[in-house]
C-alpha cells in the first residue's frame, strides 16, 4: 500500500473574520490562508480594506472569527502577544525612529530577543543584505531617502526574527530600481524559510513576484488563487491592471 501524501499545515489560518472602528464594519467574513515558506500578496485598490485587515492580525484591533497561527489562537492576544509569537508588520510609512541611528533602528527590531550572539549575527546579515544600509549604519535613519528608510524599515522587521513578515504598501513613492530590489530581497527570504504576506496598491508588481494572491474590495476578498492564474484572469485584468 503506497504511503497518503503528507497534508500541508497552513502556517497562518483566517475564517469569518470582521473587524472595524468605532463599531463602523470594514472587514466582512474574511478568509484566507497562509503556508509556511510562501510570498502571498494582498492586492486591491486604496480603500478595499486591505491596511484593516493588517491592523486585525496584528491584533491592534478588536474582531470575530477566528485567527491562528501555528496552531495558536491569536484573537485573544494583545499585539505585543502576536509580536512575540512572530507575527511582524512592516507599515505603511515605515515609521522609523528618525532621530535614531539605522544601527538604533535595527537592533529596536530585536528588542524582545535574548539570544545576543544570534541578534550581532542577524545584524550582519542586515548588513550584507542591504548594502546601503552597513554604508548608513550611524546615520540618523530620517535624513535618509525613502528607498533607503524602507530598507530600514524591513531589516528592521526581519531583526525581530519574523515567522511571518506582513509587509504594507513596500513600493509606495520609490523608484522602480529600489522596488526591484526590495522584491529580490523577498524572494531571497522566502527562500530562507521566512513567509511573507504582503499588501500593495500595484497589484502586477505584487502577483509578478508572489507565489499566491487574494484580492480584495470593500472589505471582502473576492479573488483569490496562483499568482500567475490571477494576473491571467481576465477580470483581474480589466479591474485592476487596465488590460
Amino acid at each position: 500500500m503506497s504511503a497518503k501524501p503528507a497534508v500541508r499545515e497552513p502556517l497562518l489560518d483566517v475564517r469569518a473574520v470582521g473587524a472595524g472602528y468605532g463599531g463602523m464594519p470594514v472587514l466582512q467574513d474574511i478568509a484566507l490562508t497562509i503556508y509556511p515558506a510562501e510570498i502571498v500578496a494582498l492586492v486591491g485598490s486604496n480603500g478595499a480594506g486591505k491596511t484593516t485587515l493588517l491592523r486585525t492580525l496584528s491584533r491592534v484591533l478588536p474582531a470575530t472569527g477566528g485567527i491562528v497561527m501555528n496552531g495558536h489562537d491569536l484573537l485573544p492576544m494583545t499585539s505585543d502577544q502576536v509580536f512575540a509569537a512572530g507575527l511582524v508588520q512592516v507599515p505603511e510609512g515605515r515609521q522609523l525612529f528618525d532621530r535614531m541611528s539605522v544601527q538604533d533602528n535595527l537592533l529596536m527590531g530585536a528588542y524582545r530577543r535574548t539570544d545576543k550572539a544570534a541578534v550581532a549575527r542577524d545584524l550582519d546579515r542586515m548588513y550584507a543584505m542591504f548594502p546601503r544600509l552597513s554604508e548608513r549604519r550611524q546615520q540618523l535613519a530620517g535624513s535618509m531617502s525613502g528607498g533607503e528608510q524602507q530598507m530600514c524599515a524591513m531589516a528592521r522587521g526581519l531583526m525581530a526574527a519574523p515567522v511571518l513578515l506582513m509587509i504594507d504598501e513596500m513600493s509606495l513613492g520609490l523608484a522602480p530600481v529600489i522596488v526591484e530590489q526590495l522584491m529580490g530581497v523577498l524572494s531571497t527570504i522566502r527562500d530562507e524559510g521566512v513567509t511573507v504576506l504582503l499588501v500593495e496598491q500595484d497589484v502586477n508588481l505584487a502577483l509578478s513576484t508572489a507565489d499566491r494572491g487574494y484580492v480584495m474590495e470593500t472589505g471582502r476578498i473576492v479573488h483569490s488563487g496562483p499568482a500567475k492564474q490571477l494576473i491571467d484572469d481576465p477580470e483581474v485584468r480589466r479591474a485592476y491592471l487596465g488590460l
